[in-house]
């Protein structure tokens, strides 16, 4: 009976030391300007890289590379304004 309760209180003493370790805490969630500004400079970034991909293809014409142009700085005004609306 002796040896059961020292077991016991042995096996009891080991779980709550278990179930007592801090966890880590959690990371910081960014807040709603950090992520706009965020998706702001991925979008700018965007628009660079697809900007200088219309202007160095070397099989369209001015008129195509100018529609595209055209085509882009629409669609990336657009968004743009989304996500000033955002802020």
């Amino acid at each position: 009976m002796n040896k059961l309760f020292i077991s016991t209180l042995l096996v009891l003493g080991l779980s709550m030391n278990v179930c007592a370790q801090k966890h880590p805490p959690l990371p910081p969630h960014p807040s709603k300007t950090e992520l706009v500004d965020a998706k702001m400079r991925e979008l700018d970034k965007r628009y660079n890289t697809e900007k200088k991909l219309i202007l160095n293809h070397p099989l369209a014409t001015k008129q195509m590379k100018r529609d595209q142009l055209k085509a882009l700085n629409k669609r990336y005004q657009s968004e743009k304004r989304l996500l000033r609306s955002l802020k």
